[in-house]
């Protein structure tokens, strides 16, 4: 069957029904994750994926997406449009039962769309289910059909409102406040997820627009997923042109790119159908085997291993960047959200295409394969060098063995849900905050000087900073392979810095280490910033705390300049413990700030050029921001 269907054969004839709505709005984390921001955020990808099956089929080339000042969100497309004819068997627009029954579309047969993110056909019914108001517009057979929807319920049946010499498909919905705990679309978040989309289908021009904030994006990567990877080490030096790969077999595509740079930290991305499977599953464990056993074949046959040492699946890793796309025609994934890919022969398949591919391309460059070999060889004999550091660690620190670093200032509490652990800059602000604490629930740990900068070290360098293994240690989920959220002792990790340069550096270094070597901890909402007051200004014996400049200048507008006395605060410990409570520490009136990540492949991206080796980039970046510096320590 030809993969490209004619216009004219995506009628209601394509679309079968399998069920209703009811469960959706009764239960809706079952089908979107969550009701929390995720969960929002899931709704625009829903629709979007709907846009981009329509790409993979050929019928689309063009997505938009706009958050509209009133909240709402519109998704549009240049596709073939939904069907509007009548569906004999329920007497109803096709349109209709598309947006109101669950397991109706065009999925299931593989005619219409061979392959498809939108796999359950239950996107935009689900969309439709949990949004306080949708209104959908159609452009097909040179007319306009609309229909508008109330959590679900039609408000009036399929109209034509016009005429178009175009087709396409335009969705604009109201979350619905009654289910969601959070309405507010984060623009980087659903940047980011657009992204990925338009590395993975080259040609696919995504346009993403924030009518509140005015900040838009376009992607358009003619490249594909080698431009994806490339994007990826934009900071970092790379070893290598990047490594391209297609194969195919019994109907699974397979597309690879993969490229290596001088750093230590590996960057994959896996997707199935263009749904980014964060957490993997057999298409990465297949891609992950065939890169170990492939390497180990190549180097051995051509004398590159040294004595005793066998390239491990660690060893591979290091310093890696590497897009994995799968396409095939019946996805298996584990739950609706579709972070992780479960079809079983997955694994085998991606394995023989991945070794053949690979094994041939190292045979073909030499040159390559002897660099990509010189590093993972250079990887096994740190990784030695970081299991010695971390057994004399365990040792000296007792790092995972029970017991806590003498600095730590513990709290009494022993419920990780209702625990807090301050990290403060210095042993002087370490001591006025163990004096204004609550001992209940809020821990200290005071770190001396800059810990060590992560994105430039290897395993056993890290195992070897006694400021990392104490903050590990008292955290208590471990390190590397050892790591286990579920040890965490501290549901709320507050990184508590001075308001100077060194500050910056400081917190700077910390969230590097905690979101290269603890992103779980982010991804779970553990960690925080503190917000410190910058002044302390007192007027007829009443204290005023100010945050930033812009609050300061409105203070002293409002309560006037003359006899008021005016403290900047550089560093934590000129606080006395009673003001460090008031200001930062009492839960009633403190400011923190949750860390998050918005968008992973940004973040990355920043913190390679922050933290990294390459100086240009950072240049660049610093004569890019220089007027946006609003407090400057000099």
């Amino acid at each position: 069957m030809d993969e490209k269907i004619k216009k004219q054969d995506y009628g209601a004839g394509s679309i079968q029904v399998l069920g209703g709505t009811e469960a959706v709005r009764k239960r809706p984390a079952m089908y979107i994750g969550d009701t929390q921001a995720a969960g929002l955020h899931h709704l625009v990808y829903e629709i979007a994926d709907n846009s981009v099956d329509e790409a993979l089929a050929g019928h689309c080339t063009l997505i938009k997406v706009t958050i509209n000042s009133d909240g709402s969100v519109t998704v549009e497309d240049n596709g073939r449009g939904i069907p509007v004819d009548i569906m004999p068997q329920f007497g109803k627009p096709a349109l209709e039962i598309v947006m109101t029954r669950l397991h109706a579309g065009g999925k299931f047969d593989h005619r219409t769309y061979k392959v498809s993110g939108g796999l359950h056909g239950v996107g935009m019914s689900v969309v439709n289910a949990l949004s306080e108001k949708l209104t959908v517009y159609v452009s097909r057979d040179g007319k306009v059909y609309s229909q508008s929807y109330s959590r679900g319920k039609p408000l009036n049946d399929v109209t034509v409102v016009g005429s178009s010499e175009v087709t396409g498909t335009k969705v604009t919905f109201v979350p619905d406040n009654q289910i969601f705990e959070t309405t507010e679309f984060n623009f980087d978040t659903l940047s980011s997820r657009l992204r990925e989309l338009a590395f993975l289908n080259s040609g696919l021009r995504i346009e993403i627009k924030d009518e509140g904030s005015g900040k838009e994006h376009v992607f358009s990567y003619d490249g594909g997923i080698k431009s994806f990877v490339e994007f990826l080490n934009q900071n970092k030096v790379s070893l290598h042109q990047v490594i391209h790969l297609k194969k195919e077999k019994d109907g699974t595509q397979l597309e690879l790119a993969m490229q290596y740079n001088d750093g230590y930290l590996e960057n994959i991305f896996s997707f199935a159908n263009t749904i980014n499977t964060a957490e993997g599953g057999t298409h990465l464990s297949g891609f992950k085997t065939a890169l170990t056993r492939t390497l180990n074949s190549y180097a051995e046959s051509h004398n590159l291993l040294k004595q005793k040492i066998k390239i491990s699946s660690n060893d591979t890793l290091e310093g890696i960047s590497a897009v994995i796309s799968v396409r095939l025609t019946d996805p298996q994934f584990e739950g609706q959200t579709k972070r992780k890919l479960g079809n079983s022969e997955l694994k085998g398949l991606v394995d023989s295409m991945t070794s053949s591919g690979l094994g041939a391309y190292l045979e073909e460059h030499p040159k390559i394969a002897r660099m990509i070999v010189d590093k993972c060889v250079n990887a096994a004999e740190a990784r030695e060098a970081a299991k010695k550091a971390r057994e004399l660690t365990r040792r000296k620190s007792a790092l995972n063995s029970g017991s806590l670093p003498g600095k730590l200032a513990d709290c009494s509490n022993r419920n990780p849900e209702e625990c807090e652990l301050y990290v403060v800059e210095g042993d002087s602000a370490g001591g006025s905050s163990k004096q204004g604490r609550n001992r209940e629930f809020q821990a200290i740990l005071p770190l001396r000087g800059k810990i060590l900068n992560v994105e430039k070290a290897r395993l056993h360098k890290i195992f070897n900073s006694r400021e990392i293994v104490t903050l590990a240690t008292a955290i208590g989920t471990g390190l590397g392979n050892e790591f286990d959220i579920k040890k965490a002792r501290y549901h709320k990790i507050i990184i508590t810095c001075d308001a100077d340069v060194d500050g910056a550096h400081i917190r700077t270094l910390l969230l590097t280490f905690f979101f290269r070597y603890m992103r779980p901890l982010i991804e779970a909402g553990y960690i925080y910033v503190a917000q410190p007051p910058l002044y302390r200004v007192v007027k007829n014996k009443k204290e005023h705390y100010v945050y930033n400049e812009a609050k300061l200048k409105e203070l002293l507008n409002e309560i006037g300049k003359e006899e008021t006395s005016l403290q900047r605060y550089k560093g934590l410990g000129e606080m006395n413990p009673n003001q460090l409570w008031q200001t930062t520490m009492d839960p009633e009136t403190r400011t923190l700030v949750r860390v998050g990540v918005e968008d992973a492949v940004e973040a990355d991206k920043i913190f390679s050029l922050l933290m990294g080796e390459d100086v240009e980039p950072r240049r660049q970046f610093i004569e890019k921001h220089a007027l946006e510096v609003r407090n400057l320590d000099v």
